[in-house]
C-alpha cells in the first residue's frame, strides 16, 4: 500500500513521518505488582486490583484494605502509585486502565496489575490511556488471546505493545480533545442516571395510587391476573426455523433482554395485537414487556391477552412485583403460568387512568431512549476520533520533530 507524502508505515500503521513507535517499555516502564497476598483488615491502606481499575481514574471506594506492614511490602521497588502514573488489569479484563490522581491517599497495588509510569515528565498520561482504550491497542490484545483459554497478558507482553508517540505537545492536544468527548459522556451519564431515579420515584407514586393524576379520584382494585386476561405461553422455536425464513418480518421474542428481547425473525406469526410479555425461567426470569402489534414467543416467553386493562400499565404494575415471586426460586430462577395467573396487582378501575399512567410512563421512557441514543452516538464519534487522532490522520498541532526522546 502507497503511503501518502509526511507519512510513514510502523508497527502501528501508518503514522505521520515526525512522530516516533515503539514498545510501551520505551516511553513508560512497566512495573508488576508483588506477588504477595496482603491480610485484609477493616480500616487502614487501600488495595487496588482488578475491580478498582475500570473507570477513568483509580476508583477505591470499595477497595479493600490492609495494615502498615502489607501496605510497605507492597509498594517495595518503585511500586507506589505517584499522580500521573497509570494501573492496567494484566488477568481477566486485560488492557483495563485507570490514573492516579492528586487526589488520591495512599495505596497500594494489589494481585493481577502493573504500574505503568512515563520515563518522561513531558509524556501525556492522558494520552496514552486513549491509546489503551482504543483500536491501536484493542487489535494487539485481540490477537494476544486468540488461542487462550484465560484472557492474560504478562509484564512483558505489557512493555511490548506497539504504540504511537507523538510530541508531548500534540500528545497533550489530542488527549484534551478526547477529554471534551469524556465529559460531555460523563454528563449524559449522570442525567441519565437522574432521570431513572425520577423515573423509579415517580412510578412508586402512580402505580400505587399514592400519587393521582389530574382528574381522577375512583378507587383503585386489587385483581390477580387471571381476572383480567388470558395467559397462555410461546413455543419451541430454533435458531434453525428463524434462518429458513424466506422475508422475515416478525419478531421472535425470547429470554434476552438485550435487543428489546428479539431472538430473530420469521415471516409468520403466532400473536397479534396488545399483551403483556415475561421470561418465565433463566437468568432473566420475571422480566416483563408491553408488546403489540404480531409476533412470536419462544417457550420461555409467556403471554398476557388483556380482556380490558391498557397493556403498557399492566406491564409496569406488573414489573414492580414480579421479582419478588421469581426470588423464591433463587438456585433455578423460573415464574411460571401457574404462579403468574395468582399475582395480584393493584389497578385503577377505569382504563382510561391506566392509560393516562401509562401515558406518563411512556413519554418518560422515550426521553431516556432519546438520551441514552445520543450517548450512543457520541461513543461512536469518540471511538472515529480515536481512530483519526491516534494515527495522525487529523493533526491537532504541527509539532517540532524530536522532542520525544526514548
Amino acid at each position: 500500500m502507497e503511503v501518502k507524502p509526511g507519512y510513514k508505515q510502523t508497527d502501528v500503521g501508518v503514522i505521520p513521518e515526525e512522530w516516533d513507535a515503539g514498545g510501551l517499555g520505551r516511553f513508560w516502564s512497566v512495573t508488576d505488582c508483588k506477588h504477595v497476598t496482603a491480610k485484609f483488615i477493616p480500616e487502614g491502606f487501600p488495595v487496588a486490583s482488578i475491580k478498582e481499575v475500570q473507570s477513568r481514574f483509580v476508583d477505591l471506594t470499595n477497595a479493600r484494605q490492609t495494615n502498615q506492614q502489607f501496605y510497605n511490602l507492597l509498594i517495595e521497588g518503585g511500586r507506589r502509585p505517584q499522580p500521573g502514573d497509570l494501573i492496567i488489569s494484566r488477568n481477566a479484563t486485560v488492557g483495563e486502565i485507570a490514573q492516579v490522581a492528586e487526589w488520591h491517599p495512599p495505596f497500594a497495588m494489589g494481585q493481577d496489575v502493573c504500574l505503568l509510569r512515563k520515563k518522561s515528565r513531558e509524556l501525556s498520561t492522558d494520552f496514552i490511556q486513549a491509546v489503551f482504550q482504543s483500536p491501536v491497542v484493542a487489535k494487539q490484545l485481540l490477537n494476544l488471546m486468540v488461542g487462550s483459554t484465560f484472557k492474560r497478558a504478562n509484564v512483558e507482553q505489557i512493555r511490548n505493545f506497539s504504540v504511537p508517540m507523538p510530541q508531548p505537545t500534540e500528545q497533550r492536544a489530542i488527549a484534551e480533545a478526547l477529554s471534551d468527548v469524556d465529559w460531555l459522556l460523563d454528563g449524559l451519564d449522570h442525567l441519565i442516571a437522574k432521570k431513572r431515579d425520577l423515573k423509579q420515584a415517580v412510578m412508586q407514586q402512580i402505580l400505587t395510587g399514592q400519587t393521582r393524576l389530574p382528574g381522577f379520584d375512583d378507587e383503585w382494585q386489587r385483581t390477580a391476573i387471571w381476572e383480567l386476561s388470558h395467559v397462555g405461553r410461546g413455543r419451541v422455536i430454533s435458531h434453525t426455523e428463524i434462518s429458513k425464513s424466506t422475508s422475515p418480518t416478525y419478531p421472535v421474542f425470547s429470554s434476552q433482554t438485550s435487543n428489546n428481547g428479539i431472538m430473530g425473525y420469521l415471516d409468520t406469526y403466532d400473536f397479534e395485537g396488545a399483551y403483556v410479555t415475561w421470561t418465565t425461567d433463566g437468568a432473566n426470569a420475571g422480566t416483563v414487556f408491553a408488546r403489540s402489534g404480531r409476533f412470536n414467543c419462544t417457550n420461555v416467553c409467556g403471554t398476557i391477552k388483556l380482556h380490558d386493562s391498557d397493556h403498557r400499565f399492566i406491564a409496569a404494575a406488573l414489573g414492580r412485583v414480579s421479582q419478588s415471586h421469581v426470588s423464591r426460586h433463587l438456585g433455578n430462577p423460573k415464574l411460571m403460568n401457574d404462579v403468574m395467573k395468582k399475582i395480584e396487582i393493584k389497578i385503577p378501575k377505569t382504563r382510561a387512568e391506566q392509560a393516562a399512567i401509562a401515558e406518563v410512563l411512556t413519554e418518560m421512557d422515550e426521553e431516556l431512549g432519546a438520551l441514552e441514543q445520543r450517548r450512543e452516538k457520541t461513543r461512536a464519534l469518540k471511538q472515529a476520533m480515536m481512530q483519526e487522532l491516534l494515527t495522525g490522520r487529523i493533526r491537532l498541532v504541527k509539532a517540532a520533530p524530536a522532542e520525544v526522546n526514548a
